[in-house]
């Protein structure tokens, strides 16, 4: 009721101002005149009550005239004072919140900040950080900053933005763990890059710009192939010594800043699992940059459980379904990492163990599964904004123990259990037309199977064929709708956890035919093969992982920077 009569009374205010009843004061900016009631604006300015009771202020006078403002925002500016609201455009934010920080109006100026945080884009990033600098918006700053840090390599590659950078603004950048760059490489090409801009000028800050790189994380090779196309860079006596000593800290690669990496943009979850004859509530991170886990399980709200599906749907992470060695779920936990808050949301309208899931177009996809009766071919769609979940049409085989990815607008689903036979047939789901649809089998039956898209392919790895666990691994086409042999893993896996970071394979945990496992491996592409990378801190199979991005407190997930940096010269 009273919030109400407040905007009942901020409209009355207001209409006696147009109406120019009651108005004790006129406001004059250049030549248009704003009527007003000085108490009004007084409530929403320092500025204007002090104007208009300051000791040298006659309390009979009514006109006041106001440099160096333009008549459109101290329109706008007087019109929040009545109404508290105002529209924020594109066309007016930078000379309103101008206007507001001369006023000293900071509901407009929270309004502009809002606007400018929620539109910060590549063309704007830049202006907006130097922007908010000037006036001292250290939030907003920040906020333009962490953009620019997190989006990076965009940035560098729209090279007329990235070439205004200043060299100061650049070497800050360049000095932060939270630089986002798939490799220490993309950071040198990209002072590379914004060197190109203007080599005459530029060449003198070379040495300060490259003392910020991680040298231990790069290829000398690459450092001196890139060089080539700079002649003065090496021509200068200064540059020389900056190359000569970075030759040294590559072959050295020796001291902390050197093999400090920088925060990864992206976090590989391992979420619950069977370990030691019962399920488990373990939540474990992986960070890649620095191959380490960190154990981030929660004390209360997640309780143990194992063949569950979980997927990264932004801000939040999903766990679906499962079994706790008693009971099926069809309850569905949500987690929002940012602050370690859990809760439930609308359950599944079926129980489903053994379950596959998937993210597409904004939606959560949980399909077939075991209900503790039967094998299940049906499949439900999850819609955030609603909180409830549709079932959508029935895929072609009944799956369990299956796994699912999204690529190129469809759902794909391969392998798994049917209650008979290990499987080797895949089918996709289509949103649009909502039906499922046969394409070619894989060409080894695969229960426990992972499946992750990497770039345009469908990765099919590892699983059981009825007889063994399985170290092959195979991807698919759509474009040809064929499947073609990838290397085999280092170890037989089934019921594993699979995702994908910075475009590397990863495969973790599992069944290996004689125990559970908390070995891990990952597939690079560009090499063609598999590496062993950091063991989990638990054994355990039927876990289910996930990858979170753009979390705003990544170091609450990863090694300690001070620590990995002081381990690895130590090593």
């Amino acid at each position: 009721m009273e919030r109400k009569m407040s905007s009942l009374a901020c409209s009355v205010f207001n209409e006696l101002r147009l109406e120019g009843k009651l108005c004790d004061a006129v406001i004059r900016v250049k030549d248009r005149e704003f009527n007003a009631h000085k108490n009004i604006l007084c409530s929403c300015s320092p500025y204007f009550r002090a104007l208009f009771t300051g000791s040298w202020s006659d309390a009979g006078r009514r006109k006041f005239t106001i440099p160096g403002v333009e008549p459109e925002a101290m329109e706008l500016i007087i019109e929040y004072a009545y109404m508290r609201t105002l529209p924020v455009t594109c066309a007016n934010v930078e000379r309103l919140l101008v206007a507001a920080d001369q006023f000293n109006v900071m509901g407009i100026v929270r309004l502009c900040c809002a606007f400018l945080r929620e539109h910060i884009s590549f063309d704007s990033c830049v202006e907006v950080y130097r922007f908010s600098g000037f006036y001292a918006l250290h939030d907003l700053q920040q906020s333009a900053f962490a953009f620019m840090l997190q989006n990076f390599e965009a940035l560098a590659g729209s090279r007329e933005q990235f070439c205004e950078l200043t060299a100061d603004e650049l070497e800050l950048m360049l000095s932060q763990d939270e630089l986002t760059v798939r490799s220490e490489h993309t950071a040198y090409d990209a002072i590379l890059t914004w060197l190109s801009g203007d080599v005459e000028a530029r060449t003198r800050d070379v040495p300060r710009l490259l003392a910020k790189l991680r040298l231990s994380l790069m290829r000398l090779d690459v450092f001196l192939g890139h060089l080539d196309q700079f002649e003065r860079i090496r021509d200068r006596v200064d540059c020389r010594e900056a190359i000569c000593g970075t030759v040294q800290a590559l072959l050295a690669a020796d001291g902390p800043a050197l093999r400090r990496p920088r925060l990864p943009s992206s976090v590989l979850f391992a979420v619950g699992g069977w370990s030691a004859s019962s399920p488990t509530n373990a939540v474990e991170a992986f960070d890649a940059r620095s191959d380490s886990w960190r154990n981030v399980t929660p004390e209360h709200e997640f309780s143990p459980r194992a063949y569950h599906g979980t997927a990264f749907l932004r801000p939040h992470v999903y766990v679906v379904g499962g079994f706790d060695s008693a009971d099926y779920f069809n309850g569905v936990l949500r987690l929002e990492p940012a602050s370690g808050a859990w809760r439930q949301v609308a359950p599944m309208h079926e129980r489903r163990c053994y379950v596959s899931v998937a993210v597409l177009g904004g939606a959560l996809y949980a399909m077939g599964g075991f209900d503790g009766y039967a094998r299940l071919s049906s499949a439900e769609r999850y819609e955030p904004e609603s909180n409830q979940w549709s079932m959508i049409a029935t895929m072609n085989a009944m799956r369990s123990d299956a796994s699912a990815t999204a690529l190129g607008g469809r759902v794909y689903i391969c392998g798994g259990f049917n209650g008979n036979e290990c499987l080797f047939t895949a089918e996709h789901y289509c949103p649009e037309t909502n039906a499922w649809t046969l394409f070619s089998p894989m060409t080894v039956r695969r229960s426990g199977i992972g499946v992750i898209a990497c770039g345009d392919r469908v990765c099919a790895v590892g699983g059981f064929d009825g007889t063994n666990r399985l170290r092959s691994a195979e991807e698919y086409t759509p474009a040809t709708d064929s499947w073609s042999p990838l290397p085999e893993m280092n170890q037989p896996r089934s019921n594993f956890g699979i995702e994908v970071v910075d475009g590397v394979v990863y495969a973790v945990g599992g069944f290996n035919g004689f125990t559970t496992t908390f070995n891990s491996e990952c597939y690079d592409r560009d090499e063609g093969r598999w590496f062993d990378v950091s063991d989990m801190s638990i054994y355990r199979s039927a876990l289910s992982c996930c990858v979170v991005q753009g979390l705003p407190n990544v170091r609450d997930f990863v090694a300690p920077r001070d620590e990995v940096a002081a381990h690895n010269v130590a090593s």
